[in-house]
């Protein structure tokens, strides 16, 4: 029987973890969809401040780059739209992990 608490004891401490872990990718990606964001606002206002003849420069490669970056802030966008559900489901298995250790700690004591 002790073999089995300390069984659950642990995967109530990974359950607990991989929620935590889960939570620090959420904040990565809000992070990550700011400086994005961010990123082409800078980008478009120096283009905007370069002489006309430049600007036409710039925009042959800022346009693919600028496309590139709304890519992946639609990645992000789609990735964080099933965060509450992934945080949900992780919050939900390690209340199950914590209900299942002290359930075998009171049958074992």
């Amino acid at each position: 029987m002790r073999s089995e608490v300390e069984s659950a004891y642990f995967a109530l401490l990974r359950a607990r973890e991989d929620h935590a872990d889960l939570q620090r990718y959420e904040e990565h990606l809000r992070d990550e969809l700011r400086r994005l964001t961010r990123f082409l606002a800078e980008t478009n206002a120096a283009a905007d401040d370069a002489p006309g003849r430049l600007r036409r420069r710039l925009r042959h490669t800022d346009d693919p780059l600028a496309d590139a970056v709304r890519e992946r802030q639609e990645a992000v966008r789609d990735e964080l739209s099933r965060m509450d559900d992934r945080l949900e489901a992780a919050a939900e298995y390690a209340r199950s992990c914590e209900a299942a250790h002290r359930r075998l700690q009171s049958a074992e004591g």
